[in-house]
């Protein structure tokens, strides 16, 4: 089987597809042989990281994937301890958590909506039910004595969707510019009032994690689901998050600057619209731009298997070379966490007990969620997929340019080279 085989295969798409990048790319780059390199590295990979687990070169999938799930909760522990054994289900060890994770990120400030103006939003459209459970008749006089950005993390909680989608946000679409401003990104950890309330979300979810990009704001709801690597899982989140909020406050600062568009593209982007048509044959290289993580929803969507870039993959690169500097922020293990380092697009097929070939994604983040939904035998692989295409790209282009192109296009929702 030849790179352009192996490639498609791994990816479940078209092999003209792979073909067809390699002839345009290789002759607009003069780059020879980018594929193959690109393969010859995932494989040099994945052999040291198995010699790291002491596993064989020839073991079954079970028995890697078993071992990558072991790393994961011998990590888990090591950040745990480091911690000082912090209980999530108090505010005072999820915050612990969540300064840590920025120190380490060093988010730059980014362009979020002035706070006056949430206010104002709120007192338009009251929240009934988050009133009713903090025990307040008026907006006015809850958001005098209640913390604005923990009401606002609060609705994702408590409202409704049809209430926050039909009312609430309807909002959003009278915003300018004007109601914006430059200041830093924020980490909380809510209030433990919540946590009964909280409890049908974290559930949903499967993490305890959400992020307001109009706000600057993550937020953490203090819970345990009991789930081996739990803060690990938190750790890397919080991270994605602190990635992805100055990302679109890029996008939010860009789009500012024509006031006339202004309000259509700034809710398409909290939407998260996804471009949803085909195109013509054409002699360029069309790549979409994919912000979402669409696997979720449908993992035969039509657009996982067309060539495309997704930034939701570029932000958990980049908390995935973070994770390794928790350790050196913490109590110095950093080399036990840099065994996930330039994992994130690594994986190959294994065969299994009856001798079928299954792919094992070595990313870090498909691992964790495996181990979330381990009793339910759920193994993911859509992250390790997502960031793949993108390192198709960055091989013949660069990652810097890989991340210009994935803002510069994502309202349009596609590019050609």
């Amino acid at each position: 089987m030849n790179s352009i085989e192996k490639i498609a295969k791994i990816l479940r798409t078209d092999k003209d597809y792979i073909d067809s990048i390699e002839k345009r790319f290789s002759g607009i780059t003069g780059k020879k042989g980018v594929l193959d390199e690109v393969l010859s590295q995932n494989e040099v990979l994945i052999q040291t990281r198995m010699q790291e687990l002491g596993v064989q070169k020839n073991s079954e999938a079970k028995e890697i994937y078993d071992a990558l799930i072991s790393k994961i909760e011998s990590d888990d522990r090591r950040i745990f301890e480091a911690l000082g054994n912090p209980n999530c289900r108090v505010v005072a060890d999820c915050q612990k958590i969540a300064e840590v994770a920025k120190k380490v990120v060093n988010p730059e400030k980014g362009f979020f909506l002035k706070l006056d103006k949430a206010r104002e939003l709120l007192i338009k459209e009251p929240p009934k039910q988050v009133m009713s459970f903090l025990g307040y008749t008026s907006a006015s006089e809850m958001l005098q004595k209640e913390d604005l950005l923990e009401i606002f993390s609060a609705l994702r909680i408590v409202e409704g969707s049809e209430w926050l989608n039909g009312v609430f946000f309807k909002q959003y679409e009278k915003l300018t510019p004007e109601d914006f401003e430059e200041r830093e990104v924020q980490v909380i950890a809510l209030s433990e009032k919540w946590n009964r309330e909280s409890e049908k979300f974290v559930l949903k979810k499967r993490h305890n994690i959400s992020h307001l990009k109009e706000l600057g704001v993550v937020f953490i709801v203090p819970a345990m689901l009991g789930i081996s690597g739990e803060i690990l899982r938190m750790f890397v989140l919080i991270m994605h998050y602190l990635y992805e909020i100055p990302f679109y406050s890029k996008i939010f600062k860009n789009i500012a600057s024509n006031k006339i568009t202004f309000t259509t593209n700034f809710t398409s982007l909290l939407r998260g619209d996804v471009i949803d048509r085909h195109f013509p044959d054409s002699d360029r290289s069309l790549w979409l731009v994919v912000q979402r993580y669409l696997a979720k929803d449908d993992e035969n969507d039509w657009r996982l298997f067309f060539p495309h870039v997704n930034p939701e993959a570029l932000h958990w690169l980049k908390a995935e070379e973070s994770l390794a500097r928790v350790g050196s922020v913490l109590d110095g293990f950093s080399a036990e966490l840099l065994f996930w380092k330039d994992l994130s697009w690594v994986g190959d097929f294994f065969k299994n007990e009856t001798g079928h070939d299954i792919l094992v994604s070595f990313n870090v983040v498909d691992t964790v969620m495996s181990l979330v939904k381990q009793k339910e035998m759920i193994k993911y692989l859509y992250h390790h997929e997502e960031a793949f295409w993108n390192q198709i790209y960055a091989a013949y282009f660069g990652r810097e340019d890989l991340e210009n192109k994935s803002r510069e296009y994502l309202l349009q929702g596609y590019f050609e080279i």
